[in-house]
């Protein structure tokens, strides 16, 4: 008797566990006292309370052996760590960057770049704003200008790159403004508010000749530019034959340098940089951190955590561990496709979206649709999401009154090399179980607001 094969192969992450963390098992009477105490925020609910953790994958993802072994050969000299100049190198090599500012975390490096670049009255055009970011550049007075494709507010597109930017609207807005008060646009890779979605090669490389034209920048977040780069092997023409790293330095090529959040793509728990090609900009930020985070040579790092930022960047650009990293996401949001539940097409890079506004149409953004479906979530499984939608978007700077994103989500973040399968099962079987009790949602009020980024400290009950 002939034995029926699948159609295709099983395959399997390129690891093995080495190190295990027990986890908390709550009840849902527990878990409901909790959110309770946190004021319906995920972001204040304590860890021990939390089964699967997937609020963000900043800075919670597993390092290897290698990267371990590497964090007892940390130069903690004050002044010219050897593991600097080994990060320095890396991020030459890998990213094509000439010099590079080390930070404690990305949000440095936005506030160094925000800093040196932007005066105020500036406008910053970008491809969807980012939370942190936006604010940096309103700190220093910009005022951020979204220019990304129209298809990146449908969350049904299932076009390949939601993350591109809208070449028409960008220069629509330098002839509004004038090349001269845009100092620089920010392209992010991928695009996180979107749904973790890419921008293609080609339009980088048209972003680049209509920026080169008037004489403007562009620097990229490239948290997860490694991601992006891996979608474009993927998906664009030309490049499933290059290597994950040969695309990565062809993408930062078009671009004049970069802020990035070594918690993510670079594999390690704290750390940045800012990256420049130009000799005068590396001059003022190398002083200026100084002032912020710490000497040129650390930057509020330890030089133990450069070192593993240095030896997770190499594993990063792996083609193996960027088909189980992005594997591992497609396969949460086809099992939830699968289902029924709503998700934001096609699955991006670190995360699965659930839409909001589909899970609950009789909540307006008003009552917090996002905000109250990550309490859902968590309340049924101690899976924890994170708001983003109304909440996250914040106010205008001069009305003061609510921005309203035309996409509601919440973000199942998944950090790298820490779940298994089994546990993205969990995740799918209760944002299914949610699903099915839509109806019986009412929504939120915010009872407490702070100043800056209300997300990560507002509070809420329900209606």
């Amino acid at each position: 008797m002939s034995i029926q094969r699948p159609a295709r192969r099983s395959w399997a992450e390129p690891w093995k566990v080495k190190v295990v963390e027990p986890l908390k098992m709550t009840t849902r009477a527990e878990r409901e006292r909790a959110i309770v105490e946190a004021g319906y925020n995920t972001f204040l609910l304590r860890s021990d309370d939390v089964y699967i953790d997937l609020l963000t994958d900043s800075g919670t993802s597993a390092m290897s052996d290698w990267q371990w072994a590497g964090m007892m050969m940390g130069d903690e000299a004050y002044a010219g760590s050897r593991n600097f100049y080994n990060l320095e190198e890396t991020i030459q090599k890998y990213y094509g960057f000439k010099y590079v500012v080390p930070t404690h975390q990305g949000r440095g490096a936005e506030n160094l770049l925000s800093q040196i670049a932007i005066e105020p009255g500036d406008y910053v055009p970008g491809n969807m704003y980012f939370t942190t970011t936006r604010l940096h550049q309103e700190l220093a007075g910009g005022t951020f200008v979204d220019v990304i494709v129209p298809e990146a507010h449908d969350p049904l597109d299932e076009r390949p790159f939601k993350g591109n930017i809208d070449l028409g609207a960008l220069e629509a807005l330098i002839s509004k403004v004038g090349a001269k008060k845009i100092p620089y646009v920010c392209v992010a890779a991928t695009v996180n508010m979107a749904g973790g979605q890419p921008i293609s090669m080609a339009n980088m490389k048209a972003v680049r000749e209509l920026t080169d034209k008037h004489g403007i920048k562009i620097f990229l977040d490239a948290t997860r530019a490694v991601e992006n780069a891996f979608f474009i092997k993927q998906r664009e023409p030309g490049y499933r034959d290059k290597s994950t790293a040969e695309i990565l330095l062809e993408f930062c090529s078009y671009s004049d340098g970069c802020t990035m959040s070594g918690k993510k793509d670079a594999l390690v728990n704290i750390g940045g940089w800012l990256a420049l090609n130009d000799k005068d900009m590396y001059e003022e930020a190398s002083n200026l951190v100084v002032v912020f985070e710490g000497l040129h040579t650390y930057g509020g790092m330890a030089g133990r955590d450069m070192e593993a930022m240095a030896r997770g960047i190499v594993e990063s650009v792996q083609d193996d561990h960027m088909r189980a990293r992005i594997g591992q996401v497609e396969y949460l949001g086809r099992r939830l496709m699968d289902w029924g539940v709503p998700v934001v097409r096609p699955i991006g890079g670190h995360a699965v979206y659930l839409d909001a506004k589909a899970f609950y149409p009789q909540l307006t953004q008003d009552q917090f649709p996002a905000q109250t479906l990550a309490a859902a979530l968590y309340v049924d499984a101690g899976v924890r999401a994170m708001e983003r939608g109304i909440v996250s978007a914040g106010r205008d700077k001069q009305t003061g009154k609510h921005h309203y994103p035309k996409l509601e989500l919440v973000r199942l973040t998944i950090p790298r090399r820490v779940y298994t399968q089994a546990h993205m099962d969990v995740v799918a079987e209760s944002a299914a179980c949610v699903w099915d009790d839509r109806a019986k949602a009412t929504g939120l009020r915010m009872t407490y607001e702070p100043k800056y980024l209300r997300f990560f400290q507002a509070r809420f009950e329900p209606l």
